[in-house]
């Protein structure tokens, strides 16, 4: 009876000529380069793979300088439009608030204009009121409150009453109608007002009747 065991199929290890126990390869046995042995070290002498970077050639290089240089111009281009935009937007800006505010003036000159239509149209009732006022009549009952209403009405529609005693006189909104030199007097002073003036915002609609004391020469 013949024993198997001696004719047991030789492992990879013994096919390249390695021993199995002590891993060091045997002698006169062929080896694969770079293939394992022992610590697992390739066997020297082996081929080894150059890794180190590959280097773009002339015309690579000239590809990406160009696609390069096609980016920043790109680039250069947008940054030029966007200040052409923003150059335009603020122009239209400071149209649309120029536009806006010539429109409010023209309203407010509008309204004014409408007021000092109406007030002038009340010149000789508000006169009347006046002179009621200066000798005492409107201190009280009915036409105090009507006065008093007047009054507010005229202070929301911006219309003002010009000319005051202890003011300096003023051609633009005072016409003297008496001059009464002074020996007292430094400069030309309202001291009596004959007839009030109105104003409807910066437009003058009468001008102040007043009696002025002026220095004496």
């Amino acid at each position: 009876m013949t024993n198997n065991s001696e004719f047991e199929e030789p492992t990879s290890s013994d096919k390249r000529g390695v021993d199995p126990e002590t891993g060091d390869v045997r002698e006169g046995a062929p080896v694969d380069a770079g293939a394992p042995v022992g610590d697992g070290q390739p066997v020297e002498g082996a081929e080894a793979v150059d890794d180190s970077d590959t280097q773009l050639g002339d015309e690579d290089a000239r590809l990406l300088d160009e696609a390069r240089a096609s980016i920043v111009e790109e680039l250069e281009q947008a940054k030029a439009e966007t200040e052409q935009h923003k150059d335009a937007l603020a122009r239209t800006q400071a149209d649309y608030v120029n536009y806006r505010n010539r429109i409010q003036r023209e309203r407010e000159g509008d309204r004014d204009t409408t007021v000092a239509g109406v007030v002038a149209k009340l010149l000789p009732a508000l006169d009347d009121l006046d002179l009621a006022r200066k000798h005492g009549d409107l201190e009280d009952g009915p036409m105090a409150l009507i006065a008093k209403k007047l009054d507010s009405a005229f202070e929301l529609l911006d219309v003002k009453r010009v000319g005051e005693v202890g003011e300096v006189f003023d051609t633009a909104t005072h016409e003297a109608i008496a001059q009464l030199p002074s020996p007292d007097a430094t400069e030309s002073t309202v001291i009596d007002v004959v007839q009030v003036g109105y104003r409807v915002g910066d437009r003058l609609l009468r001008a102040a009747k007043v009696a002025v004391q002026v220095p004496q020469q």
